[in-house]
């Protein structure tokens, strides 16, 4: 998973303009439509991404611009717009990356199952 910045959201400080808001609507993430289909989601539905350190609800955007294991989730969304009121920051680590350190945020290991 990829928590990238959405185009709206230049970063926390501009999260909550409600034009931004009103631009991107909801967290989302996006997920190939194969394997949507796979899972038996349909666009639009809510889906539950997780690992080890919790699972937060979105919904599911299908976009086949990306690789199939890959999932992203667009945004700096505060934990509020969450539909269980924690972001997707949860499914992060703040621990340094192999092997010389650095951020893992962008790069995370994920489940991912209907809501």
């Amino acid at each position: 998973m990829v928590p990238a910045p959405s185009r709206s959201f230049l970063n926390t400080s501009f999260n909550n303009t409600p034009s931004g808001i009103a631009r991107e609507g909801r967290p989302t993430a996006l997920i190939h439509p194969e394997v949507l289909a796979g899972l038996g989601i349909k666009d639009g539905e809510r889906v539950r991404i997780g690992n080890d350190k919790g699972s937060v609800v979105v919904h599911a955007r299908a976009f086949d611009g990306l690789q199939k294991r890959v999932i992203i989730v667009e945004g700096v969304w505060p934990n509020a717009a969450f539909e269980e009121g924690i972001g997707i920051n949860l499914l992060t680590s703040a621990d340094p990356g192999p092997p010389q350190g650095g951020a893992v945020y962008h790069d995370t290991s994920v489940w991912l199952r209907p809501a």
